[in-house]
């Protein structure tokens, strides 16, 4: 990850996943969905113009679901997507993120506070933590779930990251947690 990459969404599927060519289908029907029309409608709204190919599939080596870098935009991993519903999410998280990237012009990917902020946003806004989610990804605790969730996928995420230790990410995280999970923008409240 170099300084202008903001995320890998680490939500991988070691079951082998879809073709490049199926994945930007489902890519398309994921730009009809309510969630993302709005977050584009959003970004557009805060100045950020999202061109035609700014969310796109490829094959990914890293054992990551997506990523967005500034600058470039949102890559899907096709061979890590099986589900529509899995590009959906990858593609609101990483919307999450450029959103974030576009609203606040002193974003910097390298500092953990601001890394660890947006992947709160993201793990918190997009519905990754959702309880049926964590049910499928081995997770059984009900009360709960979806703060410690978000904690733990902050964590994942922020590992992809060489500015920010272990230690520095969980620091950074404790110190932005409560003005950051709180922070809904654009959605009125957490969907």
């Amino acid at each position: 990850m170099d300084d202008s990459a903001a995320s890998g969404s680490g939500n991988f599927n070691p079951y082998g996943g879809k073709t490049v060519e199926e994945c930007e289908d489902m890519i398309r029907k994921s730009l009809k969905t309510p969630t993302v029309k709005f977050l584009k409608e959003n970004l557009e709204k805060s100045g950020c113009v999202i061109g035609e190919n700014f969310i796109k599939a490829i094959k990914c080596d890293k054992a990551i679901s997506g990523g967005y870098v500034r600058g470039k935009g949102i890559i899907v991993c096709s061979n890590h997507m099986n589900l529509q519903d899995e590009v959906n999410q990858v593609v609101i998280h990483e919307l999450i993120h450029a959103y974030d990237d576009c609203r606040a012009a002193n974003l910097d990917w390298t500092n953990c506070a601001h890394h660890a902020c947006s992947e709160i946003r993201a793990g918190h806004l997009s519905g990754d933590c959702h309880y049926k989610r964590e049910l499928l990804r081995g997770f059984m605790k009900l009360r709960g779930h979806e703060q410690e969730c978000v904690r733990r996928r902050v964590m994942l995420s922020m590992a992809a990251n060489p500015y920010c230790s272990q230690t520095a990410s969980k620091e950074a995280m404790d110190a932005v947690w409560d003005v950051c999970y709180n922070d809904t923008k654009p959605f009125d409240r957490a969907p």
